[in-house]
């Protein structure tokens, strides 16, 4: 007989447990986090048109907020118009059959994950906390803010920063006898791609945190591979951006900084476990 969710509950304030009483308690985090996707997703759904309207195709229009601003900072700086840019008008079309109904699905669990990933995280502490020492869950604690923060952080940047110049630039390149009209679907993956990879590279900082904490990274050797680093933050940003120059830089420049705040982090961990082990002795 499947255990009910007052179970679980008392399951988890256990301190031993069958690995069936694991996967039971799994099951049902995994089922909390589904669930809070779906009804983010349904609520979307919902409002889909207002939606592809105002946030989805906004990029694609010159009243964009980040065609705007930066219009209004080339003229404050004295440089006039010249900074001033926004995509030439052009038409998105479905193709396939269902194509808008079905994007329309997609782009809203989509957003639903979006949505629900400070709960999601949520759920995922609250499995792995029942493992971890007092002293562990000292360290995790705030885990769930501050990767959730740089997360949507990342996501925004990738929205308002990457997508304004990489729609400019893929829309502006053109070939002879070519009419450039890009589909639906085509449009929502670039649009994917220029913000949700934006948000997981934001983590950069957690994940050496924690690799700091149990000793995996340091600062020393993170600074002596700093060269390399460049370079690899330069391929990923190549690899989730055009082949446009500018977009690469906006991409690899925030990265390269999260990188050396990382550095930063690591020095400070190793820092603290140095004046615990003077304590110790």
């Amino acid at each position: 007989m499947p255990l009910d969710q007052v179970d679980v509950d008392k399951m988890e304030d256990k301190g031993e447990m069958s690995f069936l009483e694991h996967l039971e308690i799994l099951r049902w985090h995994i089922i909390r986090s589904v669930g809070a996707i779906f009804v983010f997703g349904i609520g979307l759904f919902l409002v889909h048109k207002w939606l592809f309207a105002n946030v989805i195709m906004a990029p694609t229009k010159a009243s964009f907020v980040t065609y705007k601003a930066i219009c209004k900072f080339s003229n404050f700086v004295g440089m006039g118009d010249r900074m001033c840019f926004s995509p030439p008008e052009f038409e998105v079309i479905a193709v396939g059959f269902g194509e808008t109904f079905i994007t329309s699905i997609k782009v809203s669990i989509i957003g639903g994950f979006i949505l629900a990933f400070p709960y999601v995280l949520y759920e995922v502490w609250k499995f792995i906390k029942p493992g971890l020492y007092d002293k562990e869950v000292k360290v995790a604690r705030g885990f769930v803010a501050v990767c959730s923060l740089l997360f949507l952080s990342g996501v925004l940047f990738g929205y308002f920063v990457i997508a304004p110049f990489a729609v400019n630039f893929l829309t502006g390149y053109n070939l002879p006898d070519v009419i450039n009209k890009p589909t639906l679907a085509s449009y929502i993956s670039y649009l994917i791609m220029f913000t949700a990879p934006a948000g997981l590279t934001f983590e950069l900082p957690v994940i050496v945190y924690f690799l700091a904490k149990i000793g995996v990274v340091t600062a020393e050797g993170m600074k002596k591979y700093r060269r390399h680093a460049i370079i690899g933050i330069l391929a990923i940003s190549a690899l989730l951006t055009p082949p446009d120059v500018i977009t690469q830089f906006l991409i690899g420049i925030p990265v390269y900084i999260l990188y050396e705040v990382s550095i930063v982090i690591a020095k400070r961990i190793q820092a603290e476990a140095a004046t615990k082990e003077l304590k110790s002795t």
